[in-house]
């Protein structure tokens, strides 16, 4: 069943949660998508199995949660998150999904306490710059100023409508340029047949961000919705490994 609450901007959040042993494994997913997508309720279904604590929620404008999605920007969505884990007690591991990786980096950054482990999958930290601003050509970037808005086409369906707002919030919540020291044990997933967030930008945030336990692994052929049998397996394997870095006290 889904439930909801009213984070403090007055936004409504549908999520699901599932009771078990912490620490509670957060799943935050990405740009235009919901909490019923496939890693996502895989996720939910292993953590039944194994008892373990497990979570899943929709950003507003996404899904099952209030707002237009046009209306949103990183900012809001960071907030949404952070809303949803002040929901609930203790140290959790994040498994972020695409901009829910860039998501979850900021977590990690902003709460270093709360964040037991994090596991990354195709992470786009810093897409609305790299992704969205670096590629408009000139009269996409003339449009954006003039309405306020740009559409792009998207290998998913519908274009995806890029706001101004967007754009220049998105410039506040930067990891790659900017200090990353991670808290815990991290392990960053990434498809080498990924048209959506390159292995240039997963080997960038390798290579910048500073952890004690950071792992990162190319998965040859994986495509961005690194939802094939092989794939969902070596999620959960990430997230059992940093599990066990946090109770062998090598993090």
């Amino acid at each position: 069943m889904t439930d909801t609450f009213v984070t403090p901007q007055k936004r409504t959040i549908a999520y699901h949660l599932t009771d078990g042993t912490g620490p509670m494994v957060v799943f935050l997913g990405g740009f235009k998508s919901d909490m019923n997508g496939t890693k996502a309720v895989f996720l939910e279904n292993w953590a039944k199995k194994v008892g373990r604590a497990f979570l899943r929620f929709d950003y507003s404008g996404h899904g099952e949660s209030s707002g237009e999605f046009e209306d949103g920007c990183i900012g809001d969505w960071f907030d949404d998150a952070t809303a949803m884990l002040d929901l609930i007690a203790g140290p959790v591991v994040l498994v972020g999904s695409s901009m829910g990786g860039w998501i979850s980096l900021q977590i990690a950054r902003a709460q270093s306490g709360r964040v037991a482990g994090l596991v990354t999958i195709a992470a786009a930290a810093d897409f609305t710059e790299d992704g969205f601003w670096v590629g408009f050509d000139a009269a996409q970037k003339a449009e954006l100023e003039a309405e306020g808005r740009v559409a792009v086409p998207s290998e998913y369906g519908d274009p995806y409508i890029i706001t101004k707002r967007l754009i220049e919030e998105g410039r506040d919540r930067f990891v790659l340029r900017k200090p990353l020291s991670l808290p815990c044990a991290v392990r960053f997933l990434q498809g080498t047949a990924d048209t959506s967030v390159p292995v240039s930008t997963a080997l960038k945030l390798f290579e910048h961000a500073e952890c004690a336990d950071m792992r990162l692994t190319l998965v040859d052929e994986a495509d961005h919705s690194f939802s094939d049998a092989a794939c969902l397996e070596l999620i959960v394997a990430s997230i059992t490994d940093v599990l066990a870095a946090r109770e062998t006290g090598t993090r």
